[in-house]
């Protein structure tokens, strides 16, 4: 094989800070920075890395995907090159910034290995990073920070810019993941015939495995090791957020961390003498996606294109999963986790466990880049044991955007070369889901439901259901205190009850 087209990972770099004033903090971009030149140092070839670079990529963040995280500060107008001017990466002519999906690290790092196959890349940065817990304290403290930076030109942009949601969806307020994710949880207790507090035990033990592993992993955000019962009981300082989800089963946004990955071909680790104990192989690699809107979905508790994601990056790597030393699943929710183990025949209790970072809720979750260190975590981890191979997997959107990678610091015996997509997504693209009654009137059943807290307690509801002829609808309930608070404590899955609509805007109310 052509050393010019075999693509290689060379180095990888975090940054997790806790900064006790926001007025000296890092700003999001200088984080970014300081996690790239981490990178570079770990190939062992330094700033001769970062200017033999031709492709910067930088992972969108949070403030430019949300409108709950919205910055005050200003923002960057081409994030990737003000990062290569911080780099000195003058020869980086392609500069790229993504749309959002967890899913996107992974799905970078798949098409520029492509890339460097086809021989149009040499060497590529892969970064990102979040300074959202600076962001939160300097606005609690009324600072005005300047996170504005205008260098010129526009950014290529890689991914898909549709939303998650859709407007009847968005009308009933389930229009982000602290909603979509508790109504996928609640689909899957029903699968499991399970009652609330049985379901929500299991939840706690999950998690706490994961909470034990960012305890023992010195860059994660929370590293207090909460046990089961911590994680799964409300309270004071873990309340519901969206039930039946705690705080502390929510993706932790709220932190200063930064990663970064570099990507070359053999030919340039070479040339710039890279050890072979840092080079890390991507064997491996799948995208697909679910169907786009959750509505649509034939079964809240089912991911399709994950089972067959994971099914297509091992047969690339003709390998199995009973063969991976080590996983890092997706785990922005619980329910991201348990899909995950169902559809790739993954026990909760492997005893390999399901994380090397210790996960989105303790390890830290910035934004769309959390593959990025979990991609790096990885890497340490199998050249820690030569010749492993490690699954991670990625999740954008609600459980609709998936990739995965497997990583081994084995030399591939045959070339990079993945399967085109399209080519297993039609086999996704045909599980469909009900029709959809916009606007619903009369007897019905609940199908799945979540409760939104905010300060005082239970807000509003979010619900599917179905009418008498397996039409599906999202509805709300009828802002009722008491029967708020019922829904929390009590099971209303199959729930009966009626139906309206008006303006747009459907309404269940249970019998």
């Amino acid at each position: 094989m052509d050393t010019a087209r075999i693509p290689v990972l060379v180095g990888c770099g975090q940054v997790s800070r806790h900064d006790p004033d926001p007025a000296t903090a890092s700003a999001p971009i200088d984080l970014i920075a300081e996690a790239a030149r981490a990178a570079a140092a770990d190939t062992g070839a330094g700033a001769a890395m970062l200017q033999a670079l031709d492709t910067i990529v930088v992972i969108r963040s949070f403030a430019d995907t949300s409108w709950r995280f919205a910055c005050p500060f200003g923002s960057y107008a081409n994030p990737p090159k003000s990062l290569a001017a911080r780099l000195g990466a003058d020869t980086a002519r392609r500069q790229i910034y993504t749309w959002p999906g967890g899913n996107m690290p992974q799905w970078c790092l798949n098409r520029l290995s492509e890339m460097v196959t086809r021989g149009e890349l040499g060497a590529a940065l892969i970064a990102g990073g979040e300074a959202l817990a600076t962001q939160k304290a300097a606005q609690r403290a009324g600072l005005q920070l300047d996170w504005s930076e205008n260098p010129g030109g526009e950014p290529e942009m890689w991914g898909v810019s549709t939303r998650g949601w859709n407007e009847v969806e968005d009308r009933h307020r389930m229009a982000g993941a602290i909603y979509a994710y508790p109504l996928i949880e609640t689909a899957i207790r029903g699968a499991r015939a399970e009652d609330l507090e049985t379901h929500q035990a299991a939840m706690g033990r999950l998690f706490a495995r994961f909470a034990a592993v960012a305890a023992a992993n010195p860059l994660a955000d929370r590293r207090d090791g909460f046990d089961a019962a911590t994680i799964a009981t409300p309270g004071p300082g873990n309340p519901y957020i969206v039930s039946p989800y705690t705080r502390l089963m929510n993706a932790n946004a709220f932190i200063d961390q930064s990663a970064a990955l570099i990507l070359t071909s053999v030919a340039v680790a070479d040339r710039l003498e890279v050890p072979q104990d840092r080079r890390v192989y991507l064997h491996g690699c799948a995208d697909a996606y679910d169907s786009w809107y959750l509505s649509d979905r034939r079964a809240f508790h089912r991911s399709p294109a994950m089972g067959v994601v994971a099914r297509e990056a091992m047969a690339m790597a003709g390998t199995e999963m009973a063969d991976m030393a080590a996983l890092d699943l997706y785990s922005c929710f619980p329910s991201a986790v348990e899909i995950a183990c169902a559809e790739m025949g993954i026990d909760p209790d492997d005893p390999r466990g399901l994380t090397v970072t210790g996960g989105l809720p303790y390890f830290g979750g910035p934004g769309n880049n959390y593959v990025t260190h979990s991609i790096a975590e990885m890497m340490n981890r199998v050249r820690q044991m030569p010749g492993a191979k490690g699954l991670v997997t990625a999740n954008g959107n609600y459980i609709t955007k998936h990739s995965a990678g497997i990583y081994s610091t084995e030399p591939p015996q045959k070339p990079f070369a993945p399967i085109d997509p399209k080519s297993y997504q039609a086999e996704v693209d045909a599980v469909t889901g009900p029709a959809i009654a916009e606007a619903p009137e009369g007897p019905a059943e609940i199908e799945t439901y979540a409760v939104v807290h905010d300060r005082k307690g239970p807000s509003f509801a979010i619900l599917y259901a179905r009418l008498p002829d397996g039409r599906r609808f999202i509805a709300n309930t009828p802002e009722d205190p008491a029967l708020l608070a019922d829904m929390v404590e009590r099971d209303y899955l199959r729930a009966p009850g009626r139906a309206s609509s008006a303006e747009g805007l459907n309404t269940f109310t249970p019998d």
